[in-house]
């Protein structure tokens, strides 16, 4: 392992660590799974993963589009990376848009009806994020529509068809969509935390997954290391799939609550399971949760196989979309991201 990759994955542990330490500290020590609002260390870590993992499909994207850009077109990098910085922007300007109109519905709807819809409208952004056959299809697409337009642009420029203003505002935008796509999902998914626990806990886990995909694009772009990028994207995929189920598990609770659906006990399981399960875990001994949580696993491990059956192979990030990319682009990513031996 090259230093600079064993660096950084030791830098990202410590960074996680020290995450972890400042959330005990904020809960006066280390977090009680028996006691009640405990759900936010468990949140703090379930954004920290999503945050993370769109932060590396984001990261793929732009290494696409970047790869062939050396030498006498190095320069063409930064108007991509200045698209980057202002989706950033952006994400946040959605944010407090997003926050201001939920702020807004909570005059008009009970407290528990808003945290039930918001709690569906993130289960339904993650089930999307999860999905294999639509991100193969959907994700694979985006990255074979930027690396065509990236393509088309520098073509033009060369033919003198573009001026250069056209050419530095095009791929601008290519950063921007990038960027912007994987805030925008990660805005919708975050407002049901921001409704049950605060702005606190969402800060806390965005910063954790901001700084461990800090870590990896700089790895990228500055030092220019080939990171196993398939193996971190199939790891983060499998703790999302932890997340998917504690939020299914949760809004379905919530929904309880709320009335929209029938609570039905099982008594018999009430003994085998202690109240940190459902705090940590979101498994309550009631057969609408656990139907929920059952039809989840079940509707992301089938697309996993509908992905395979149709497709021909399981989806792996960054591979077929680069068909149509420069041959310098396809040399750099595919690498990357075959398995190491």
């Amino acid at each position: 392992m090259r230093p600079a990759l064993r660096i950084g994955i030791i830098g990202a542990a410590l960074c996680v660590l020290a995450m972890l330490a400042w959330q005990g500290i904020t809960a006066h020590g280390a977090p009680d799974p028996t006691r009640p609002n405990t759900s936010a260390t468990v949140a703090f870590l379930d954004i920290g993963i999503l945050v993370f993992r769109e932060g590396l499909e984001c990261i793929l994207v732009l290494a696409a589009i970047t790869a062939s850009m050396t030498g006498a077109k190095r320069g063409h990098r930064r108007p991509v990376a200045l698209g980057a910085g202002l989706a950033f922007i952006a994400s946040l300007i959605t944010w407090l848009i997003a926050v201001r109109i939920v702020g807004s519905l909570s005059d008009n709807m009970s407290a528990l009806d808003l945290q039930a819809a918001t709690g569906l409208l993130a289960v339904v952004v993650l089930l999307v994020i999860m999905n294999w056959f639509f991100h193969k299809i959907y994700w694979g697409g985006w990255i074979r529509a930027h690396n065509r337009r990236r393509k088309a642009l520098l073509e033009n420029a060369r033919a003198a068809e573009i001026s250069q203003r056209r050419l530095w505002c095009g791929l601008v935008l290519l950063g921007f969509t990038s960027l912007y796509r994987e805030g925008f999902e990660v805005v919708l998914f975050l407002q049901s935390y921001h409704l049950r626990l605060g702005g606190s806990v969402v800060l806390e886990g965005t910063l954790l997954g901001i700084v461990l995909t800090a870590m990896v694009a700089v790895l990228t772009f500055v030092l220019q290391q080939r990171l196993p990028y398939r193996k971190m994207l199939i790891t983060t995929g499998v703790l999302l799939g932890v997340v998917l189920l504690v939020m299914v598990g949760e809004q379905a609770q919530e929904m309880q609550l709320a009335h929209w659906i029938s609570t039905t006990e099982i008594s018999s399981l009430k003994n085998y399971m202690p109240p940190w399960i459902g705090l940590w875990f979101a498994v309550f001994p009631t057969v609408e949760t656990l139907v929920a949580q059952f039809i989840a696993a079940v509707l992301v491990i089938g697309s996993y196989y509908a992905a395979r059956h149709l497709g021909g192979a399981p989806p792996q990030s960054g591979e077929q979309p680069l068909e149509e990319g420069p041959a310098e682009a396809k040399a750099t990513i595919v690498e990357s991201l075959q398995p190491a031996a």
